[in-house]
């Protein structure tokens, strides 16, 4: 992932509680192996309304989304993310989150930033009245500043070193190899271990009959 530490972005309002992750990415579209390429699919049926705030071509290239209460509530799905991510969002302000949403947020690069319904409201009025309005959202010194507003915002540490330093669960863990070696290597001899195994050469490979 890339390093979020600054973001500066057109912004575009979302005037709907309760948002959830089914409304953000039909189940039908979470059957796909990759974790990327799902622009087409986030909020595809409300999309069919002409009048959704995405097919207004005036907010094309928005990446800050403003939401309401309990954005992302729902099922747990990592796809929610994905499709806001790959659609051009890269911070959602809202009023308030759902707690696995917000948590899947942080691991895949996309800043949830929780502020008082009366700053998002007021917001969501400004991005509604410009579609030029910007946003910025500083990570670093954990603010929201926008054409003379200035809002802190509390990020979970854990979250906020992640995000800084554009790394995912795996990549921390990488970023532990010495230790885990260490640690191989301090096991008891007599401990199971798993044997290495060879990669089976391709042309080797079979279909088992039915």
């Amino acid at each position: 992932m890339e390093p979020l530490i600054q973001h500066t972005g057109r912004a575009i309002a979302l005037r709907r509680g309760d948002v959830d992750t089914d409304q953000i990415i039909p189940a039908e579209f979470c059957k796909r192996l990759t974790k990327s390429g799902y622009e087409d699919t986030l909020f595809v049926t409300w999309r069919e309304d002409p009048e959704f705030p995405l097919n207004d071509p005036r907010r094309a290239g928005a990446s800050v989304l403003i939401g309401a209460h309990n954005f992302g509530t729902g099922s747990s799905r990592e796809h929610a993310v994905w499709a806001l991510r790959d659609w051009g969002f890269a911070v959602v302000v809202a009023s308030s989150f759902g707690d696995i949403f917000r948590r899947n947020a942080f691991k895949n690069g996309l800043l949830a930033v929780e502020l008082p319904e009366e700053v998002v409201a007021e917001l969501a009025d400004r991005a509604d009245a410009d579609p030029a309005f910007e946003i910025t959202v500083d990570l670093d010194s954990r603010e929201l500043r926008a054409d003379g507003l200035r809002h802190g915002f509390e990020v979970d540490r854990r979250a906020r070193r992640l995000l800084l330093e554009g790394l995912d669960d795996i990549a921390v863990t990488l970023g532990k190899d010495g230790l885990i070696a260490d640690y191989e290597r301090a096991r008891h001899s007599w401990l199971p271990r798993l044997a290495p195994t060879d990669p089976i050469p391709s042309g080797n490979l079979r279909l088992a009959a039915n």
